[in-house]
């Protein structure tokens, strides 16, 4: 499963290759469709577009691989999901807002046991979800992600959370929070961070996100939140 989700994700990267690609020809003709480019609309425009007989090849060609980058990425989708559906924990991650059949399946095999983690923060510096830290003259700075784990997963994860923040109370109000102070791409890792320490919860305690949410609320169990690090 870990090569087929490392696979899936490499492709995923040629097809944003590919759609930067189409993305610059259309700007250079004036064609400025941003995520509409890739409707049905937006494909006729720039089947529409008079090119040279260079860039005519170009986009020909890159529409072709696009398709074909789809058709795979799509069976890779649904062979996951299948297994996914097939694997208990990878169903507990799910009944969280915004995790779907890769997230779930790719968290539960990166991390393995859960109770190898002696808590949250060690499973966000395993996956690379904490900032980089640079210290001098007894002041401490931190910088972008270290980004030394599972690249594939930290992908999903941030692509869940942007999810999970429009159903999820908490991660929406912590979203609008660090957006405000920080900007929307801090936020969305910090949120993605946030949530990757949730999914080690549930596996970990063997509970469903009813069960996680029920302990954190004032009638659940007393102490302090379960989704702190």
């Amino acid at each position: 499963m870990r090569v087929l989700l490392n696979h899936r994700h490499s492709l995923v990267e040629m097809r944003t290759r590919v759609k930067n690609g189409l993305q610059a020809l259309a700007l250079s003709r004036n064609l400025s469709q941003g995520r509409k480019l890739w409707t049905q609309a937006g494909q006729e425009a720039l089947q529409a577009l008079l090119l040279g007989k260079a860039p005519a090849r170009r986009r020909q060609d890159l529409l072709r691989l696009l398709a074909q980058l789809n058709g795979w990425i799509g069976e890779l989708d649904e062979q996951l999901a299948r297994e996914a559906e097939r694997c208990p924990e990878a169903r507990r991650l799910q009944t969280h807002p915004g995790v779907g059949p890769l997230t779930a399946l790719a968290t539960v095999v990166v991390l393995g046991p859960a109770q190898r983690f002696a808590n949250g923060r060690k499973v966000a510096s395993y996956i690379g979800m904490i900032p980089s830290e640079y210290s001098s003259g007894g002041r401490q700075h931190f910088g972008h992600l270290t980004k030394q784990g599972n690249r594939p997963l930290r992908f999903l994860l941030i692509e869940a959370a942007q999810s999970a923040c429009r159903c999820d109370p908490e991660l929406k109000q912590d979203y609008k929070r660090l957006a405000f102070r920080h900007g929307w791409a801090k936020a969305r890792v910090a949120v993605a961070r946030k949530l990757a320490i949730r999914l080690f919860i549930l596996l970990r305690d063997q509970i469903d996100y009813a069960e996680f949410v029920r302990r954190g609320s004032p009638a659940g169990r007393p102490g302090p939140r379960v989704v702190q690090p």
